[in-house]
């Protein structure tokens, strides 16, 4: 049992630490499916985990912080959609500039208003998002396998946990059963079908950088309303980078971008929990080379177990429209 009951705190971390993943990675699924590339998704999320919990310390409102966080997020992606939508920029340099300007001005902000070292004042319960208990959770706690499933790793999340796993099969619904999902995808292969069927190719890659823009204030505001009291700078830590690789894992689709999140998650949970744990025949394993080992994880599974991952058609290639 007690192997057991580690695989469950295991688990349960493993949701925990996936959720920014699973709602960025789905953030850029919009973008990349319409032909925008962003490599910002990491600056994003830090804005919104600090705008978020900015707010939240001075207002000590989860949800106004939320909102706060959410309207951030969606500035940065306007930003990232003008420069490479209108002024038909460079979409990677587009992002790579995001995430620098954010990373520094989090800091700058931070010390400027807050004086503690770039983090924001530490949240009171009302500041953040309390865990959800489900009907019955502690009655069934003691019952063998079921009970301990049930008690600790479906109950007792976060609001923000269980609307980033719905959000899974509503994005694919959105994308592969709706118009706008159909345009989407295709404005993303072939934007000049679109454009000659009388659609906007504009309007719809800056709709889909405003979905990028709303997934991805969620994330960073779940990283300091929920996960954390508060901001701390650089509390992404890559995170952005990893939902991106977890959508090129799962080649740009919903489902399989879970899932990947999950092994990826889960890999951050396993270094976490066996840090300073000897393990069998290898024995005392330094504590650096646990904390990389999600990221050493990433590199190798995108080296050799992903296969061919084809992009969007029209992935990265500012649209001009023909006269």
């Amino acid at each position: 049992m007690d192997l057991y009951h580690t695989l469950i705190v295991l688990l349960e971390s493993t949701i925990r630490v996936s959720v920014p993943l699973i709602l960025a990675a789905l953030a850029g699924l919009f973008t990349e499916r319409a032909g925008v590339f962003d490599i910002g998704l990491e600056g994003k999320m830090l804005g919104a985990a600090f705008a978020a919990g900015a707010v939240a310390g001075v207002t000590q409102s989860a949800f106004l912080g939320l909102g706060a966080g959410v309207l951030v997020s969606i500035a940065l992606s306007l930003v990232h959609g003008y420069a490479s939508i209108t002024q038909r920029g460079n979409q990677i340099v587009s992002g790579v500039a995001i995430n620098f300007v954010v990373a520094g001005a989090t800091v700058i902000l931070g010390e400027a208003w807050f004086r503690q070292g770039g983090r924001t004042p530490a949240l009171s319960e009302t500041g953040r998002f309390q865990v959800i208990n489900l009907p019955f959770a502690d009655a069934v706690r003691e019952v063998p396998i079921l009970g301990p499933i049930y008690s600790n790793i479906l109950s007792g999340q976060f609001a923000l946990t269980y609307l980033a796993f719905a959000m899974v099969p509503f994005s694919w619904w959105v994308l592969y059963r709706t118009r706008f999902g159909l345009r989407l995808r295709a404005v993303g292969e072939n934007p000049a079908a679109v454009d000659t069927a009388g659609i906007s190719v504009i309007w719809l890659r800056y709709r889909a950088v405003i979905c990028c823009g709303i997934l991805c204030g969620l994330a960073g505001a779940y990283l300091s309303l929920a996960m954390t009291a508060g901001f701390v700078k650089g509390m992404t830590a890559g995170k952005g980078y990893i939902a991106l690789a977890a959508l090129i894992f799962a080649k740009w689709r919903p489902v399989p971008v879970m899932f990947a999140c999950l092994l990826f998650g889960f890999l951050d949970a396993f270094a976490i929990r066996m840090q300073g744990t000897p393990l069998p025949v290898i024995g005392q394993v330094p504590v650096q080379l646990m904390q990389a080992l999600p990221y050493i994880l990433t590199v190798i599974l995108l080296a050799g177990f992903i296969g061919k991952a084809t992009p969007p058609k029209a992935g990265g290639i500012p649209y001009v429209k023909e006269r």
